[in-house]
């Protein structure tokens, strides 16, 4: 009926990466993982924001208009200082005997020749208006209507902007999200069986969470900075191109500054997100298994190794924020130092009739706009590190080798018997290791095929072959007639249906848990499913019955009736293959008894596949594998495989004949 042939194999190996040791936290530490570059990933995520263009094209226009308004506006005061200044030197100068019918040419020569040439240069700078002198209110009142109505238009500006912004971003991560969800749906066994939950669960939320937070703090502020900056240098030079140069000092100190503190922080930003996935890991799984820490005494390491990676973790944090930190502060002194030099050198073309206290007024106001971007681009570049680093960690998720995919045109078995077939399979999970090599098996429709054998044989892998969790490497598996691999995963494994030794239950009632197994299920259906499987006859006993909400990890009902649900679930589904492995191993033998009834009317019409290390549960199996390093080595049912005193033999007697010394 079935051969194999024999074949060697570690029994480690033939677990696979999901049953052995493994890697994990507790296998070994994840290494840091560093950043291979920043403009590429940069780069990289501002392509995905393609489908904004005219979105960001809003975001710009709203962000060069309100800009110019901000930027327009301290000109206007100066102007408005310039006219309280003129009205006052006018008025001045006609209370001090200037006749008003001079010129203002002819008022400066007069104060040359009175020995008032300091104060003749100050007056060359100014408009004079002797025939009406004293300040004109009515244009001072203009000046400063219109400096409201642009600083009143730049904020409105600004608003729209962020209101635009924020949209664009919530899009973007939006898509970003939806993208890892459907990556991870393509993503083989494998790649789960490597990556521990925790960094996952890390790459999928905090480093998603801190890409968003860096998109929404930076995009507005990276913008409106170099726009601010552009208009004040255009604003300074206006005003007096030699003070504009003065200013213009800044940006290389600044650029020089930025370059030195940021490629610094750069790798203890990546350390630091590379180790809060780590941390994640060690969290989720010592409250996962937070019952065998307890039973076995190990609080004192996990904390120790906790401390460890927290310890770890603030200092690359601590050093990260405290040397990005700096540039601020260092941006801020070489500000001080151009509003210093700004000062004293625009005084002095005040003193010589260059320029005028309102211009100077202006330009000051300008070289604090000037270097306030500046330090705004500093500061962002303490996000932006930190961000790409998040973004480098999820695009090494998107980029993680997917499952081969499903046949352009897959073939649909024309029968639902579930008559399976290995013919010559082979697989490997390394492949210098061996470990199923040219497996031949035939399961046919309604039979119960039983695979026992040592921890390690290969008895979970020959079942994650049929579901196609792994792929073969040569051979064939048929369902039906058709080869697996030309028939599309989700009606592969619409035909299967799998009872596994853990339990999992989602939080809702005991009815949704039923009713996963099958979409559209009517409530007769479910209720029929749950008492056939025995799970009826407890749910009556529940004050809500089929209305019980489960907690996150079902705790509120024991360990059988969790189990009794995932058969009903199964029950519903009505699968052509059924697949148990090791579906009572962690229950009472009484429940297991029920266990044993509920999953005997779960297999009826149904080709199924039992695992089990209790050999007393498949002596009723119309076939017994014996599987050992991968290979099948015996095969039979119960009696016949006793009378050969084979593999089957040495394990049956080995779990029985400790029982009968005991009694």
């Amino acid at each position: 009926m079935s051969e194999a042939k024999a074949t060697t194999a570690s029994p480690r190996s033939a677990n696979g990466p999901g049953h052995g040791p493994g890697p994990g936290p507790m296998g070994m530490a994840i290494p840091t993982e560093k950043a291979s570059a920043f403009w590429p990933s940069f780069m990289r995520f501002a392509r995905r924001l393609k489908g904004e263009s005219w979105w960001l094209l809003i975001v710009l226009v709203s962000g060069v208009v309100s800009v110019a308004m901000t930027v327009a506006g301290p000109k206007m005061l100066g102007r408005a200082t310039d006219i309280v200044m003129e009205g006052y030197i006018s008025r001045m100068l006609v209370s001090s005997g200037i006749p008003s019918t001079l010129s203002q040419d002819e008022v400066i020569e007069t104060l040359r020749s009175t020995g008032q040439g300091q104060f003749a240069d100050m007056v060359s700078g100014v408009t004079l208006d002797l025939q009406n002198p004293g300040i004109d209110y009515t244009e001072l009142g203009r000046a400063l209507i219109l400096v409201l109505a642009l600083y009143l238009g730049a904020a409105v500006l600004a608003w729209i902007q962020a209101y635009v912004l924020n949209g664009i971003v919530q899009r973007s991560m939006y898509g970003l999200r939806r993208d890892v969800e459907e990556k991870i749906h393509r993503l083989p066994l494998r790649y789960f069986d490597s990556m521990p939950r925790g960094e996952l669960l890390s790459r999928v939320t905090n480093d998603i969470d801190n890409v968003s937070q860096t998109l929404q703090q930076t995009m507005s502020q990276l913008l409106t900075s170099v726009l601010t900056l552009v208009g004040v240098l255009a604003m300074m030079v206006s005003i007096s191109p030699v003070l504009a140069l003065v200013a213009i000092v800044a940006i290389p100190l600044s650029l020089v500054v930025t370059g030195l503190i940021a490629s610094r922080s750069k790798k203890l930003f990546t350390a630091q997100w590379a180790e809060t996935g780590e941390l994640n890991a060690q969290i989720e799984e010592a409250f996962t298994g937070h019952a065998l820490v307890k039973v076995f005494g190990r609080q004192k390491e996990v904390s120790a190794r906790f401390a460890q990676t927290n310890d770890k973790l603030y200092s690359s944090s601590f050093g990260a924020q405290f040397i990005s930190g700096i540039i601020m502060p260092a941006l801020m002194f070489v500000g001080n130092l151009v509003y210093v030099a700004v000062a004293v050198i625009g005084g002095l073309f005040v003193a010589n009739g260059s320029l005028t206290i309102g211009g100077v007024q202006a330009f000051i106001q300008y070289s604090r706009q000037f270097t306030q971007p500046l330090s705004q681009l500093g500061s962002m570049a303490n996000l932006l590190q930190s961000g790409v680093a998040s973004s480098e960690r999820v695009f090494q998720l998107l980029d993680a080798e997917e499952q081969s995919p499903d046949p352009v045109d897959p073939v649909t078995p024309e029968t639902d018997r579930g008559e399976l077939r290995f013919t010559e399979v082979s697989f490997r999970y390394d492949p210098e290791t061996p470990l199923i090599d040219g497996l031949s098996l035939e399961a046919r429709p309604g039979h119960t095929i039983a695979i026992v054998g040592p921890t390690g044989a290969g008895k979970t892998t020959l079942v994650n072959l049929i579901m196609r969790f792994y792929e073969i490497d040569s051979g064939a598996i048929l369902l039906d007639g058709v080869n697996t691999q030309q028939m599309s995963r989700d009606d592969l494994r619409g035909r299967t249906g799998m009872v596994l030794q853990d339990t999992w239950l989602f939080r809702g009632t005991i009815r949704d848990n039923i009713a996963y197994g099958r979409d559209g299920a009517t409530e007769q259906e479910i209720i029929e499913a749950a008492q056939a499987t025995y799970v009826d006859r407890f749910v009556r006993t529940l004050p809500d019955g089929y209305d019980t909400v489960l907690d996150d990890e079902a705790s509120n009902i024991s360990a059988g009736q969790r189990q009794l649900i995932t058969i009903a679930r199964a029950f519903l589904a009505k699968p052509s293959v059924l697949i148990l492995d090791e579906a009572t191993s962690s229950v009472d033998t009484r429940t297991e008894a029920l266990l044993q009834k509920a999953m005997t009317a779960l297999r009826r019409d149904r080709t199924s596949f039992v695992i089990a290390h209790r050999l007393s549960t498949i002596r009723d199996a119309d076939l017994i594998l014996v599987m050992e390093h991968g290979s099948i080595v015996e095969q039979g049912n119960h009696d016949e495989l006793l009378q050969a005193q084979g593999a089957y033999w040495r394990l049956y007697n080995s779990q029985f004949s400790a029982a009968d010394t005991e009694e």
